[in-house]
């Protein structure tokens, strides 16, 4: 007896996997590897960011979250591509905290 086909693909493109080294992409029934050294601007994104990649045309990658564009062949042959870009994400600062003035208090004097 033979299975059904499962369906079609719906993503050509997806991060199957995430190391302190760089991630792995799933490209068009194909696995390559983005390391963090050839692609630094990917070493500081959140998941979901990382994981938010488009495959607009199938030589393209895009990641809009941080506006990162790549041609696929970049992630197979990098030394053909040896401009990195040294920018990095630009992230909001952390909103700082601040601690309103302790109230002071007074004892409260006893009437006698």
């Amino acid at each position: 007896m033979k299975s059904a086909s499962h369906g079609k693909h719906i993503s050509a493109v997806e991060v199957t996997n995430i190391s302190p080294h760089g991630f792995w992409l799933l490209v068009q029934d194909r696995e390559v590897f983005a390391s963090f050294k050839n692609f630094p601007w990917f070493r500081d994104a959140s998941i979901d960011e990382l994981t938010n990649v488009e495959l607009p045309s199938p030589h393209h990658l895009y990641w809009p979250a941080l506006d990162v564009d790549l041609a696929v062949d970049s992630l197979d042959r990098p030394e053909r591509y040896p401009l990195v870009s040294q920018a990095r994400p630009k992230r909001p600062k952390p909103v700082e905290r601040t601690r309103s003035p302790a109230k002071s208090r007074r004892p409260k004097g006893r009437r006698g």
